[in-house]
């Protein structure tokens, strides 16, 4: 079914998918082994790709470059947009410490997971999200020289401060790695930004920010790791904390940016080296499940586009809030 041909009554919405591979996470974490890059996407992305066409929903996947360079994951990229997905750029290392690049780092950082994702798929990517939700002015720069349409890097919670000291309570980092992961996922600060699409205004013109949405008024996550999480503790639970997050988006008029991650999916039974992360107590199949639920009531409440749809879809809606680039996080000056 085409996008123009679902339900226009409804508000609109966005879905994408950080697709963060095995070792990503490996090398967030502080693990060994992530140098030979061990990737689930083979099992992972057909598991995505199945739900989605389930229930008629099309998103962006936000694709990490080194991955993308490897032969190994060609299939199962290009499957993504053989199904009519779009694809969009996660940078190509997978650094949360992206805000820390000298400005020609970023440029090599951005334009090489720009390249091989072509080169792999077939498609340019117009949009960006940093790693860890990683952001900057330099960043930002970047993007707008290269033509892209939209950012989504920002993530309007207070609880950033709390899952860094979750990560750092379970790895063994070195000082000078903790040095780098010092502002891992935000600050307290980060939990007032907007959740509505805003542009910044930037000395080369102005960049759409589509942040990833928080639960309106409380700003706590509702991405679906979270409902992850909380069904491990209880189902019923996590149902209805998702479902209150969607109404109080309607009452508020704010249209949800709702993000996936390949975790969401996968269980400990299928990747026992990160049965660390926050529920992955949950088996695969109990995961799938609960997602088919999330995605029966996401796409009956809103009609869902991809994040370039989307963004095309703000823009004709009138002229966007204008809010200048400043980032309690440390960075390089451009």
């Amino acid at each position: 079914m085409k996008l123009t041909e679902r339900h226009s009554d409804k508000p609109v919405a966005s879905l994408s998918l950080d697709l963060d591979n095995q070792w990503a996470y490996m090398k967030t974490h502080g693990d060994d082994g992530w140098q030979s890059f061990p990737s689930y996407l083979d099992l992972v992305v057909p598991r995505i790709l199945d739900l989605l066409d389930r229930h008629n929903l099309l998103a962006t996947f936000f694709i990490v470059g080194q991955d993308a360079a490897l032969t190994k994951n060609h299939d199962a990229l290009r499957s993504i947009v053989e199904a009519g997905h779009e694809i969009a750029n996660h940078s190509f290392h997978h650094e949360p410490w992206l805000h820390l690049y000298t400005p020609e780092s970023v440029q090599t950082e951005i334009v090489s997971a720009d390249n091989a994702i072509f080169a792999a798929t077939g498609m340019r990517p117009k949009g960006f999200r940093g790693p860890g939700f990683s952001i900057s002015k330099t960043v930002l720069h970047t993007l707008k020289a290269l033509d892209y349409a939209y950012d989504a890097s920002t993530f309007p919670t207070f609880l950033g401060p709390l899952a860094r000291a979750y990560y750092f309570f379970n790895a063994g980092f070195a000082e000078d790695e903790r040095e780098k992961r010092k502002q891992l996922f935000g600050s307290l600060s980060d939990g007032l930004r907007s959740l509505r699409p805003y542009e910044w205004q930037l000395e080369n013109g102005t960049l759409l920010e589509i942040p990833v949405t928080t639960m309106p008024v409380v700003r706590t996550p509702f991405h679906l790791s979270y409902i992850m999480y909380l069904a491990s503790k209880s189902r019923p639970l996590a149902l209805s904390y998702f479902r209150t997050a969607l109404g109080l988006c309607r009452l508020r008029g704010i249209s949800p940016s709702l993000l996936l991650h390949p975790l969401d999916y996968l269980g400990g039974d299928d990747v026992a080296a990160l049965q660390y992360f926050p529920g992955m107590a949950l088996p695969g199949r109990d995961k799938i499940a609960i997602a088919n639920e999330l995605f029966r009531e996401y796409a009956a409440q809103f009609t869902v586009l991809p994040m370039g749809e989307f963004a095309k879809t703000v823009r004709t809606k009138g002229q966007l809030p204008v809010r200048p680039a400043v980032f309690d996080r440390a960075e390089v000056v451009v």
